[in-house]
């Protein structure tokens, strides 16, 4: 596979993670989409793992969200501003500190935009209590599942 395929599929992944924090738009299945394109365009073992891993990934993610409370975004609760924080938290504990730094980069990044905006330690603590169950623990399991997906995927093309 060569260099532009590879930049387009990770083009494609780096959509489908904005798209999650999105409401309405389809991240983690853009993300799914991507790694099934590549694993098509370079049939290797490592490939075809990588699919299978993300596939089960997704599926466990979906089961996980089902689990969870049925509460949606609301106006209120979490906007869009939230969760741009929210995910760039999460990137960056993910790149920190790999796999578990995603959900304390997630709530971080939720507690510092609550903290610029109200400026008060104890309202923006609470703030994230509320917006991690108006929806955000929704958020944070897609996000999560995806981001996981995502290293395996960059694992895999640096590994082969």
């Amino acid at each position: 596979m060569g260099v532009v395929d590879l930049l387009l599929v990770g083009l494609v992944i780096l959509l489908g993670l904005c798209g999650v924090l999105l409401p309405g738009v389809p991240g983690s299945l853009l993300v799914w989409a991507a790694v099934m394109w590549w694993a098509l365009k370079d049939p290797r073992p490592l490939s075809w793992a990588v699919l299978v891993g993300a596939t089960v990934v997704l599926l466990l993610s979906q089961a996980v969200r089902w689990a969870l409370p049925p509460r949606r975004l609301r106006p209120g609760g979490a906007d869009g501003r939230l969760m741009a924080y929210g995910g760039a938290g999460a990137l960056a504990g993910f790149v920190l500190v790999p796999v578990l730094g995603a959900v304390l980069g997630f709530l971080g990044g939720v507690y510092l935009a609550e903290r610029i905006r109200l400026g008060r330690h104890g309202e923006a603590r609470a703030a994230v209590r509320t917006t991690m169950r108006s929806g955000g623990s929704s958020v944070l399991a897609e996000l999560y599942a995806c981001l996981l997906i995502t290293g395996a995927w960059l694992g895999a093309v640096f590994a082969g």
